[in-house]
């Protein structure tokens, strides 16, 4: 009994363990090279394990790891400690179902065949996580934590962000097939199997199962594509980018959450932005760029304000993109209910506001921007409480000035590759991401958001520039690297106030993920069923 006891808790503090290496592989810690190994204590804590007993490790894990990459949103107005458990509750069977479909397979066909599968199940259940109707959450997939890493992400603008997260299993794969044997005589001659199934010696299974040229073949492979990849990405990181630069200025105001949404700030906030573009119009860019929902008020609506933007970005000389949306977001119940549109407005100096110089936000935030199917789901029981509405925009707006064009995406939209993807395929050379995070205070949730751009770049071989109210503010290569961002003497980036120029280089973009997107994860999912469908037909080993 104290044996078996003693067996749980190895169990399950290797679950532990494996989620903690995947939370500090990401940022703010950004030991990425973690999560080359950050699965190896969960396949070991699942080895041998009934299906059951899997799925709940698994799911303990997959609900560590989520908590540890999302402990920053109870800084959201209104989130509470029930959101949070709904939450664990959806993100965590996804890793539950990995250690499920891992050990079917493993079951049926041997656990050399499911150390193999792995990557195959691992990408698709990201994949759903990331496209789930209103649920999707393309947030701390493992290719995120590699962001620093630019010869291993090269490989994103061939199959994407999530072929990286192939790669990573892979590897952990590949060591979890070299230590097997030995757990497996470590467990069948010390400790019970609490999970439903009694371990077998080594010299009863080992050999038919896990031959060592099994072994070698699965090393092998992901030693392969490992090298294959380091050296497409070496080859690519070698080559220059060329062509014609602008210069482009990013105004970060660091404007308080608790003054942004209130009028009697208005004069302020109007005040700040209109110094710091002066500041910015000395570099003589040929671009300006203030974050999402910088204005007080929306320009459309407002005439008074709408002209003085129009006399800042004459005075600058130049243009100035912006954001501007009416409403404050996660706003309280109102006795009236309008929908609005959280959108960029692209202002030229020298001709007034026409309707294409529009991009209305197309991605909005569920909870903060609408509520879904709010007329089915009785949200309120949820304690979930009412927000403005907000109509989604319709058209992949590319906005042009004599020499470039460029696409803008706002706040969150830039965690979802298909949308940028999107714009760059109707003729983007670049993207602006405007966004305000001051809802998530001094945390990591600013460092994942950037994380993420990074692969954006990559993806579409583009400059991404990101113009933030609290910061991030930075330049994104099209090699993934972080040219320059807004700092302060002390080298923050984040709560400070101030502007900053760079030069970028308008592109073209023609990759192969460009123009076919994830085809890759398609590919993978057609594994992903063969591997099951033949288990299940598979008599058991």
């Amino acid at each position: 009994m104290v044996s078996k006891i003693f067996r749980y808790l190895i169990d399950f503090s290797l679950a532990v363990f494996s989620s903690l290496l995947l939370v500090i592989s990401f940022p703010k810690f950004d030991l990425g090279f973690l999560a080359w190994i950050g699965l190896l204590p969960l396949f070991c804590a699942i080895h041998d394990k009934s299906l059951k007993y899997s799925f709940l490790l698994s799911f303990i894990g997959g609900v560590l790891f989520f908590v540890g990459i999302f402990y920053w949103i109870f800084e959201i107005t209104n989130f509470t400690l029930v959101h949070a458990v709904i939450l664990a509750l959806y993100v965590g069977p996804f890793f539950g179902f990995f250690g499920l479909m891992f050990n079917f397979i493993s079951f049926r066909l041997g656990i050399r065949t499911a150390l193999f599968a792995a990557p195959f199940i691992w990408v698709p259940l990201e994949y759903i996580r990331s496209n789930l109707s209103f649920l999707a959450l393309p947030w701390g997939l493992l290719a995120h934590s590699q962001y620093q890493y630019p010869m291993i992400i090269q490989i994103a603008s061939l199959t994407g962000t999530f072929s990286i997260s192939f790669l990573i299993v892979m590897v952990n794969s590949a060591i979890a097939g070299m230590i097997y044997p030995s757990i497996s005589r470590w467990d069948s001659q010390n400790l019970p199997s609490p999970g439903g199934r009694r371990s077998i010696l080594p010299r009863q299974r080992g050999r038919s199962l896990f031959v060592n040229r099994g072994r070698m073949v699965l090393i092998i492979t992901a030693a392969l594509l490992t090298t294959l990849t380091l050296l497409y990405g070496y080859v690519v990181i070698s080559q220059p980018i060329t062509g014609n630069k602008i210069k482009i200025s990013l105004v970060q105001g660091n404007i308080e959450q608790v003054k942004k949404w209130d009028r009697k700030y208005a004069r302020e906030i109007m005040q700040i932005y209109a110094d710091l573009t002066e500041e910015a119009s000395k570099d003589q860019p040929a671009l300006i760029i203030w974050p999402e929902t910088a204005t007080p008020g929306a320009i459309n609506q407002d005439f008074r304000l709408h002209r003085e933007v129009r006399n800042i970005a004459k005075k600058a000389g130049t243009y100035l993109l912006l954001g501007s949306a009416q409403h404050q977001k996660f706003a309280e119940k109102e006795k009236k209910r309008f929908k609005y549109l959280n959108s960029a407005f692209f202002i030229d100096p020298q001709s007034k506001l026409g309707k294409n110089q529009r991009y209305d936000k197309i991605r909005l935030f569920p909870f903060g921007e609408y509520l879904p199917f709010k007329d089915i789901i009785p949200w309120s029981y949820l304690n979930v409480p009412n927000t403005s509405e907000y109509e989604a925009g319709k058209e992949f707006t590319v906005f042009e000035i004599p020499g470039f064009r460029f696409g803008v995406i706002i706040c969150w939209e830039s965690v979802f590759p298909e949308l940028v993807r999107e714009f760059v395929r109707n003729g983007a050379q670049f993207m602006v991401n405007i966004t305000n995070e001051a809802w998530f205070g001094k945390t990591a949730a600013p460092y994942q958001l950037l994380s993420m751009s990074v692969f954006r770049a990559v993806e579409n071989r583009v400059f991404v520039v990101r113009c933030a109210n609290t910061g991030i503010s930075c330049i994104i290569g099209p090699y993934g690297r972080i040219v320059d961002r807004i700092k302060n003497e002390k080298g923050q980036d984040v709560f400070i106030r101030g502007v900053m120029s760079g030069w970028i280089i308008p592109l073209d973009s023609n990759t192969i993920y460009t123009r076919y997107g994830d085809i890759f994860v398609w590919v993978v999912f057609f594994g992903t069923v063969v591997f099951l469908v033949v288990a299940l037909f598979k008599k058991r080993k």
